[in-house]
């Protein structure tokens, strides 16, 4: 006979214990601990079980592109590798009022022209999910919408494979018949998750689930969610205005490596086709601005670097970034101080990248570090140019990748110049420095 036993799961940490307890022994939340499925014994499961065989397989690059499910919503398609894989489980998640809905509604209405899709909401009826479409007018294609909190009725409806691409929002929302757990906790998210995984491979059939992130901006639940699914995509950036940047944080059928910018409208996120001029567009030409030419995955993008330097009338100084790693700032601010003639001890600094894009390019350092300078010293940038290059804690600046990229889209945009690291070969309309000295002594001027 088989031997049955309880386990419990913290709603908190993950935690597994054996026995229930009011306090949670790793974490030690109050009444975290709560009932999870019935686990049987290695024995009694081995005995149920049935061994299984191996088949030989051969690569096939068609095969591969013929599986996947394109939008010919260009920005979305390179940040997938090509479409959606057929089988794929896609995880999305963004902070509230992002777009996340108004994307995947565009994407399903897109993709229902060629496929049969299915678009399952566990938060909103069907009449306000309807409301939504008519907004973004996405509804000319055989799009169907449902709406269902019961992971085994969707996971019932993935297994039919009556449909090509099932969209669940949101994985929070749904929960398992068998657990006891309330909806949302890590048991009936790592169940529901399983059982719709095991669905999507079993039939062939491609889900999309939508995730909601916690207040530190990390993918709400358990860690064994991103593991479980095949892609894990992030839709970021200001969500009262400026551009969504949609980066993939894995992906097991394509590059990581690849980014995709839309912008808010009435009709929805809609891709922005030269977002360098659009991030230019106002800008003044004053000291404390610099123009960085940086890379959103492997995409050129111009952005503008503001800094104000002011006189600190407190104590302390005040350190503060949007756009970039605070941390950052504060590591080049000290170099800084102590590799050239710069007195920022008693000053506050302000570092903002306009447009409400966040940049983690190392090859923002020496546009930071510019910004900086020409806002202590009340200087301007004394010619016309896009700056980039990363810089050492001794003051030099290091080489970066794609020059190449960053040089065409400068001069696209009417930037002949660049200011960046010397290269061994010579580069058309690259003006390189040693350190960072040398860039503030030699380019900086009267405004």
């Amino acid at each position: 006979m088989s031997k049955k036993f309880n386990r419990y799961v913290c709603n908190n940490c993950g935690y597994v214990s054996s026995a229930w307890s009011g306090r949670c022994p790793n974490c030690n939340e109050w009444n975290s601990l709560v009932e999870d499925l019935l686990v049987t014994t290695l024995e009694a499961t081995a005995a149920k079980g049935k061994p299984i065989t191996g088949q030989s397989v051969k690569a096939s690059l068609s095969t591969d592109q013929n599986q996947r499910l394109k939008s010919h919503i260009t920005d979305i398609d390179e940040v997938l590798g090509g479409g959606i894989v057929a089988g794929s489980v896609n995880l999305i998640a963004g902070q509230p009022g992002i777009g996340k809905s108004t994307l995947l509604l565009q994407l399903a209405d897109a993709i229902a022209g060629s496929f049969r899709v299915l678009y399952v909401s566990a938060e909103e009826s069907a009449h306000q999910v309807s409301l939504r479409a008519h907004r973004l007018k996405s509804l000319g294609n055989k799009l169907q919408i449902a709406t269902s909190t019961s992971a085994d009725d969707i996971t019932a409806t993935i297994a039919s494979k009556q449909f090509d691409l099932i969209i669940i929002d949101s994985i929070q929302a749904i929960s398992c018949q068998a657990v006891s757990a309330a909806t949302g906790s890590i048991s009936q998210i790592v169940n529901a998750a399983s059982m719709l995984s095991q669905a999507a491979k079993l039939s062939n059939t491609a889900i999309i689930i939508v995730g909601h992130v916690t207040k530190e901006g990390s993918i709400a639940g358990p860690k064994v969610l991103e593991h479980s699914v095949d892609v894990v995509l992030e839709l970021s950036g200001d969500r009262y205005g400026g551009f969504k940047l949609l980066r993939a944080v894995k992906n097991r059928f394509g590059s990581t490596s690849e980014a995709g910018i839309f912008e808010m409208s009435e009709a929805g996120l809609m891709p922005v086709d030269n977002p360098s001029a659009a991030l230019l567009a106002e800008r003044r030409d004053s000291d404390g601005s610099i123009v960085l030419a940086t890379l959103e995955g492997t995409r050129p993008l111009l952005v503008e670097v503001q800094a104000l330097v002011n006189k600190s009338s407190y104590g302390y100084p005040k350190r503060a970034a949007s756009g970039f790693s605070i941390s950052r700032l504060n590591l080049l601010v000290a170099m800084l101080e102590k590799r050239t003639k710069l007195s920022l001890a008693d000053q506050d600094i302000y570092i903002n990248i306009v447009g409400g894009i966040d940049v983690s390019d190392p090859a923002a350092d020496l546009a930071v570090c510019l910004a900086i300078g020409s806002a202590a010293k009340g200087l301007k940038l004394g010619v016309k140019a896009a700056v980039f290059g990363e810089i050492g804690l001794a003051g030099e600046v290091r080489r970066v990748p794609f020059v190449e990229k960053r040089l065409k889209e400068a001069k696209k945009l009417g930037f002949n110049i660049c200011i960046g690291p010397s290269y061994a070969k010579a580069m058309t309309g690259l003006k390189s420095v040693e350190d960072v000295r040398s860039a503030l002594n030699q380019y900086l001027e009267k405004a």
